[in-house]
């Protein structure tokens, strides 16, 4: 039997670190307190770790915001293939609203990203594929995506406008 010392039995466990972890640590820090407070000190504070041990999960802030952009497109529901493409793009347009307005930092981050994540391109993919299958081309259907999500993120940008910030 190992006997732990008071000071051992008083702290508190922390979860394991890992990429992961340290993603999902970001996103909640973006949103209780906006984008411009990540750094790697802030982020170290949340799980209770020294900010080079985020090094060992992450290779820099880059790569943190990649995730984090990840994150929100994993959120976004796919366009459904067997709706028509008018009901599958505004179906997506409602979902990224909801997702936008749950992580407003994500605006104006969303499509810039050098290295996309699985769950970004899986988006992409799958947008691209509804047009194409309603019979676009391809110039057309990246054109048609990027027209539609413009106007989502402008409006996006347009309604945290419009709400009081805190």
């Amino acid at each position: 039997m190992t006997v732990r010392s008071s000071a051992e039995r008083s702290a508190p466990s922390r979860k394991p670190l890992s990429r992961e972890r340290v993603i999902v640590e970001a996103v909640a820090l973006a949103d209780e307190n906006r984008i411009g407070t990540l750094t790697m000190r802030r982020l170290a504070d949340r799980p209770l770790v020294e900010p080079m041990s985020l090094y060992h999960h992450v290779a820099n802030k880059d790569e943190i915001l990649d995730g984090m952009i990840d994150v929100v497109f994993r959120e976004i529901e796919l366009p459904s293939s067997s709706a028509d493409w008018k009901t599958a793009m505004r179906g997506r347009a409602a979902s990224a609203r909801t997702a936008l307005h749950r992580h407003p930092w994500a605006v104006g981050r969303m499509e810039p990203r050098s290295h996309p994540g699985p769950a970004t391109l899986c988006h992409h993919d799958a947008v691209i594929g509804c047009l194409r299958h309603a019979g676009f081309t391809v110039a057309l259907a990246a054109h048609a995506f990027s027209a539609i999500d413009s106007y989502l993120y402008g409006f996006a940008l347009r309604t945290q406008s419009a709400l009081p910030h805190s």
